[in-house]
């Protein structure tokens, strides 16, 4: 019987949200405080003639402009290409080629907009299809003299900045048992995050040479040490300062700004210097939303068993590698999605093209993987006359299986698929019919996706905890993970209230998080916060009971091992009523805690062979949606996720990540993607022409959950935070290819891009 583990608190953090008092970047003021904005190119390829500054320079309160000459550096991970400013050529539409710091924003624009570049036109590699020809004209020429800082296994003179081969059993003995073959080809664009909260950094040098930086960021402890190694700092004179984050999905992994608003910073004698993207900047600038080409072929037997798969990723990286190139390995890593299959040739690249880089967006390439596998499942049961539904039971996979890159899986490491499907069957009414004529020229149409996702993190990925004590017993818990929206600091509390058996509301946790004061954490992505996190709190626990009970034990006379700790106490076993508060024990006690990840390795760069993550979470998603069949206009009218979580610790927290999700894969599924025209400009930089989806547009959303313990993690449970997203895109294709009974590849799906496939014609 759990304390509070599994019963739905409110957010530590949700009276500030809504009144206002909340603090984000961009309230943060600092006496003296300068503003610096970029200079973007509006080619997406061309070199750099030159730049002329001298208009600019007359602007009353101009401080400084900085070209890329000034700051000749590379950046980047895991591979060094990107040059904060633009050097000799950009790469991108929105890359940085100069910048402007000056007393007030109004000015850094003014000045922006004097500032003359003379560009030379060069020759746009516009997709990833694209930039695999062997006649690309070539984005990186240096590629071979580029620095890594992770493994990625560019490929100079090409476009290809990492290729990922996976490797496993006999493809010729699989395509010789498979009866049936079917091959499909998908298109996923990119696209962009669109955070509540654009992306913001201030940067400032005190006199001692210390260097304070506020920012938006999942990563502080990243941006300390990419700093500290871009520009040969020491790591002790970085700290970095982030509060409440408003978004990210991923896009705040990245560390960009946080490099330009030190170098404005330097540039005025260490004032503080801050950088706030627009809108627009926000989506064309910095980093954005991966994009994909892929090719999937598959082989079963005319029983509907899976024999063979063979799997081209084309991933679009963008102008510089950043962390599309750890994408595209995470893709490959689950690139068959959650199905046992024997016989597997995989490769996962990277592409260069003169388009934004991207980074990470919620699912970390399993979005894109699984629309690929997603829709070829489909094509491969339409084949077969098969249910979708049974193609998948058949071929789900489960404990004594083993994932693409060989490792063998148990009922810890993986969840329960077939348990998943079972249910999501009976609450999508899968039975009533996947496709019904309901008159007037509309159809009602069901599609199902599979899920799954492993972390792909660093095999030492790790995090500290340190728990202090407030003179009434309270307790504050001090960690460097990232409050973004996902409640995980509530979870925290929970998970620690739960060890002590204490009221969560005596459980403090500070929101702002100061890679000086508090403990290191590898970052606040890939659904693993609460497992590394977790992990930490909990032995930090362990820790402070030790020493609470150590010294209760002295004063009451009375062995530890006949002490226990609960409701803010220590006591006699015994006789409960002899005991001792934290109040009067505890202000001496610092309970302190880590966790790393165990047992996981790298992979064979010819096979593929490791174990890349702890677990893979597993789930099953579907949509039901009305079409007309005349116009192609069509509503979403249910999305239902069913996701084995092991346990679930905070069911309302949990459903609100899982909906939040769903309404995310269905937005940029139905309507979000980046317009680029034959220069690689993008056409939809604004909210205006960027669509997203709104309230009163949402469908019925239906969450529920699976519990199948992973063993080595807080109170069994498995990290759920991206895997709402992560099948819907497939859900609704697979819905609306039902519907109009032709197959829809290719994202987003607007009814004239549906239209145009139903005819025939080239989208």
């Amino acid at each position: 019987m759990f304390y509070i583990i599994g019963k739905s608190v409110f957010r530590k953090e949700a009276l500030d949200k809504v009144t206002g008092a909340a603090k984000y970047t961009g309230d943060f003021n600092i006496t003296g405080l300068l503003y610096a904005c970029i200079v973007a190119s509006p080619y997406a390829h061309a070199e750099i003639k030159q730049i002329q500054t001298s208009e600019a320079w007359k602007v009353p309160g101009v401080h400084a402009i900085v070209s890329g000459k000034q700051c000749p550096i590379l950046t980047g991970s895991p591979i060094l290409d990107r040059p904060p400013i633009a050097l000799d050529k950009v790469r991108y539409h929105g890359e940085p080629v100069a910048l402007i710091v000056a007393d007030s924003e109004q000015s850094t624009r003014k000045a922006a907009a004097l500032i003359k570049v003379e560009y030379i036109p060069l020759d746009v590699v516009n997709s990833p299809n694209a930039a695999i020809k062997s006649n690309a004209p070539l984005i990186h020429e240096n590629l071979k003299h580029y620095k890594l800082l992770e493994e990625a296994y560019p490929e100079p003179g090409t476009n290809i900045a990492n290729r990922t081969k996976i490797r496993k059993g006999d493809l010729k003995k699989g395509w010789a048992k498979s009866q049936i073959i079917i091959e499909s080809n998908i298109s996923f664009p990119q696209s962009d995050h669109v955070a509540m909260e654009t992306r913001c950094s201030i940067a400032q040098i005190k006199p001692d040479g210390e260097i304070i930086i506020y920012t938006s960021t999942q990563t502080p402890f990243s941006v300390k040490k990419l700093i500290s190694l871009y520009f040969n700092i020491e790591p002790q004179k970085v700290t970095v300062k982030t509060p409440l984050v408003g978004g990210a999905f991923g896009g705040k992994t990245s560390v960009q700004l946080e490099i330009l608003a030190y170098i404005a910073s330097k540039s005025v004698g260490g004032k503080a210097v801050k950088m706030l993207n627009s809108r627009e900047e926000d989506m064309i600038t910095s980093p954005v939303h991966i994009g994909l080409d892929a090719k999937v072929k598959l082989g079963c037997t005319t029983e509907g068993k899976i024999a063979a798969a063979e799997i081209t990723h084309l991933f679009d990286g963008g102008a510089y590698s950043d962390r599309g190139a750890i994408i595209s390995k995470a893709a490959a890593v689950d690139c068959t999605g959650p199905y046992n299959i024997d016989n597997l040739w995989c490769d996962s690249l990277c592409l260069y093209t003169n388009h934004p880089n991207a980074v990470a967006f919620r699912g970390f390439g399993h979005l894109e993987l699984t629309f690929a596998i997603e829709r070829a499942m489909d094509i491969l049961a339409d084949q077969l006359n098969m249910d979708p539904i049974e193609l998948r039971l058949k071929n789900a996979i489960i404990p004594g299986n083993t994932t693409p890159t060989q490792t063998l899986l148990n009922s810890s490491n993986i969840g329960n698929l077939p348990a998943c499907l079972k249910r999501l069957r009976e609450l999508i009414h899968w039975d009533e019919g996947r496709r019904i004529q309901i008159g007037n020229n509309k159809v009602r149409a069901k599609g199902v996706s599979c899920i799954w996702k492993n972390s792909n993190t660093p095999i030492n990925a790790g995090a500290g905890a340190i728990l202090t004590f407030n003179h009434d017993g309270s307790i504050n818990i001090h960690t460097g993970a990232i409050e973004i929206g996902q409640g995980t600091k509530t979870v925290l509390a929970q998970i620690l209230a739960e060890r002590m058996k204490m009221d969560i509301s005596k459980i403090h946790v500070d929101m702002e998080v100061d890679t000086k004061i508090d403990p290191d954490h590898w970052k606040t992505a890939a659904s693993r916060t609460i497992y590394l996190v977790g992990g930490a709190v909990l032995e930090a626990a362990e820790d402070a009971m030790h020493q609470l009970k150590t010294t209760a034990s002295r004063v009451l006379n009375i062995s530890t091992q006949d002490l226990d700790v609960s409701e803010s106490r220590v006591f006699w076993r015994q006789n409960p009523r002899v005991g001792l508060g934290f109040e009067s024990i505890g202000s001496q006690v610092i309970g302190r805690g880590r966790f790393v990840m165990k047992g996981l390795t790298g992979l064979d760069p010819e096979t593929g062979r490791g174990n890349p993550g702890p677990d893979w979470a597993v789930g099953a998603q579907g949509v039901e949606v009305e079409l007309d069949l005349k116009e192609y206009t069509y509503k979403i009218l249910k999305a239902v996720s069913v996701i084995d979580a092991g346990k679930v610790l905070n069911p309302e927290a949990a459903k609100g990540q899982i909906t939040g999700g769903m309404n995310l894969g269905l937005s940029f599924s139905s309507r979000e993607y980046f317009i680029f025209n034959d220069n690689g400009i993008i056409q939809n930089p604004q909210l205006r022409t960027y669509k997203i989806l709104h309230f009163g547009e949402n469908p019925e959303y239906i969450v529920d959950f699976i519990e199948t313990p992973q063993m080595d993690a807080p109170y069994g449970a498995r990290g759920i935070g991206e895997h709402g997203v992560i099948g819907m895109p497939a859900a609704l294709a697979n819905s609306l290819s039902a519907a109009v009974q032709v197959p829809l590849n290719f994202m987003p799906l607007l009814p004239e891009f549906i239209w145009k496939t139903t005819r025939g014609v080239k989208k």
